[in-house]
């Protein structure tokens, strides 16, 4: 496809250049261009074909990169790069050595601040505009949020602290839900119009000088016409918090969007615009089924993604989701809960079979963690599925919450390990890290598909704070029997017997062990238990061993290597341990195998490390 008007941006001062009329023509080219791109290399869809003109305004109306532009999440921002002289790198979107599906600082100077988790935006666009003001330098700062983000905690911290603070912020709701505003029309329009013009804005000032002079006046007035702004339009909550709220208005109408922008350009303090869009928005199959078309892979754009294939091996996220129905239907104290990732949870079954016992609270992951404490005080069983990297978010709630008062939730963590396209801010590459240093924790990771559901038995059967780790997508493809049998807690097993050199695999690690020891003519244990960790089982192979080497998908600081370095380190033992794992940096996106051979945690990798190991030792 062509695209006459696109091919012409090569930066946002291109389109600041063109004649307004011209802008739907580039809307449309650019939302062709990103569904031809993101049919090729996989990536999220709906998101960013909702954002095509509210993108397109903004960089005709800020002046970027000197005005700031704060994304939140980053889910929406393809149209973005692909204005700021990214387009031809999106080809390479989301693999190794391309184009970030999030925006990075490093990567371009109108990706302002790095993002990939929810709702730090409004923060950081207020930082960056004290800092502006503090450093007299005359430049604009705008955070873009969704509804969704919008539901998290630091986002109200953030407008909190905001209201009372004499900087020049301008916070975009982009709301694609429909689930804030009643829908949109022309009154709407005309009102963002007027509320957020200087006419109007000049008035109330005058106003409010000549209403100071008269006792109780002002006050009066201005409950007057909160109560009237209350009542056409939804943002009563905003302006109580200090905002000047404008809107809703439509979010996919350039002659609503840019004149607005304009006004609130102009103004001092902050401001908020609501806006609404559609996801998949000028994509049908898009608009049909936004969240199917959320994260895709490769797909034919005209035709649409084809569903329904199956006959592959069962992801660990879907064996837990068909573990959590059947643990559900053998006790009804189960609890399910999810910090808004329903779909990429495994959970939509759950949510359908036992509707009253399933709870996303949205992304809140905090708050996801304290409720699962307080449902497990009055006797519940409460299992909480999240992902490796937004636990993280719910630090201290895990500690302070959870583990110190020892109650039993289970924490289904999923995507531990890297997890390939969405790289560094997705990657599960600290949590047997941070979990193992917790009191009270167990914590387990499954080295294939039937393992995973027996400790998620194991882990719901413990009167304690436990967490299975698994790594995204499928694993070598074990059998899987429908019953909720347990294991042994902090007891792993030999799966092969060998000479000199015992591999100590953890979770996902365990495929490439067996393939590297078969060279190596080495032993290899499943630990299964990171906390505690089979400390017989460790001594035991450095009593008829000469060198143990721990192999795990997770930070080498703090891993599981450290627990098995600490057992030998209990029992006075001072056979050689070789460590291997995630380097002490974070890894970027691209294809999981291939970041996983570089690193040397494939088969190969694996064998090489031994190799020079052992050689270290000879020469010694």
């Amino acid at each position: 496809m062509t695209f006459l008007l696109l091919d012409r941006v090569l930066s946002p001062a291109d389109l600041r250049r063109m004649d307004r009329e011209a802008l739907p023509q580039l809307a449309e080219e650019l939302r062709a261009f990103i569904v031809e791109s993101v049919s090729r290399t996989g990536g999220h869809l709906s998101s960013n074909l909702g954002t095509v003109e509210l993108t397109v305004a903004l960089h005709y109306v800020f002046d970027t990169p000197a005005d700031r532009l704060v994304w939140d999440v980053g889910h929406q921002t393809y149209p973005h790069k692909a204005l700021t002289g990214r387009r031809p790198g999106m080809d390479r979107l989301r693999m190794k050595d391309g184009v970030s599906g999030f925006p990075r600082r490093g990567e371009s100077e109108y990706d302002t601040f790095g993002v990939g988790h929810s709702s730090t935006s409004i923060s950081a666009a207020l930082g960056m505009a004290v800092a502006a003001r503090n450093k007299g330098e005359d430049r604009r700062v705008v955070a873009i949020i969704g509804d969704g983000a919008m539901s998290a905690g630091q986002a109200f911290e953030a407008l909190n602290n905001a209201g009372v603070i004499d900087a020049n912020l301008l916070v975009i709701l982009n709301d694609n839900d429909m689930s804030i505003s009643p829908p949109v029309g022309a009154l709407n329009k005309y009102l963002a119009r007027l509320l957020s013009g200087g006419t109007f804005n000049a008035a109330r000032r005058a106003g409010e000088k000549m209403l100071a002079a008269i006792p109780n006046a002002l006050e009066f007035a201005n409950r007057v016409e909160e109560h009237v702004k209350g009542m056409i339009s939804p943002g009563t909550l905003f302006e109580e918090f200090g905002f000047n709220y404008i809107g809703p208005i439509d979010g996919h109408d350039l002659d609503a969007l840019i004149p607005t922008l304009q006004n609130l350009r102009k103004l001092n303090g902050p401001q908020f615009l609501h806006v609404i869009t559609k996801k998949g928005q000028g994509y049908k199959l898009a608009e049909a089924d936004p969240i199917l078309y959320h994260g895709v892979s490769k797909f034919d754009a005209a035709n649409g993604i084809e569903q329904g294939k199956g006959g592959g091996k069962p992801t660990y996220t879907q064996i837990f989701g068909d573990w959590l129905c059947d643990q559900a239907k053998a006790d009804a104290r189960l609890v399910g809960i999810t910090p808004a990732m329903r779909e990429g949870s495994g959970m939509v079954r759950y949510a359908s079979e036992f509707p009253r016992r399933y709870f996303d609270v949205g992304i809140a992951e905090q708050h996801a963690v304290t409720f699962a404490g307080g449902l497990a005080c009055e006797g519940m069983k409460p299992v909480v599925a999240i992902y490796s990297t937004f636990l993280q978010r719910a630090y201290d709630q895990l500690i302070h919450d959870i583990a110190l008062q020892n109650l039993p939730v289970v924490f289904a963590i999923d995507r531990g390990g890297l997890v390939g396209a969405d790289g560094a801010t997705h990657n599960g590459a600290f949590d047997l890290s941070y979990l193992t240093c917790i009191p009270n924790m167990v914590v387990m990771t499954p080295s294939d598909e039937s393992e995973c559901r027996r400790m998620l038995s194991t882990a719901y059967s413990l009167d304690c704070p436990s967490a299975v780790r698994y790594p995204r997508g499928s694993g070598p493809g074990a059998t899987v029997a429908p019953d909720l049998s347990t294991l042994p807690v902090g007891k792993g097993e030999i799966r092969r017997h060998g000479k000199r050199v015992a591999l100590l695999a953890f979770g996902a690690m365990l495929a490439p062990a067996l393939k590297a020891a078969e060279a190596l003519d080495a032993t290899v244990a499943n630990m299964r238990f990171v906390k505690p960790i089979d400390a017989a089982l460790v001594a035991q192979l450095a009593a008829e061993h000469e060198l143990l080497v721990t192999i795990e998908e997770n930070a080498l600081i703090g891993g599981a290597g450290a627990e098995v370095a600490r057992a030998l380190e209990n029992a006075g033992l001072g056979v050689p341990l070789q460590r291997l794992g995630l380097p002490d940096h974070f890894v970027d996106h691209g294809d999981t195998a291939l970041l996983l051979g570089e690193l040397g945690l494939d088969a190969s990798g694996i064998e090489r490390s031994v190799n020079a190991r052992l050689a270290a030792m000879v020469n010694s």
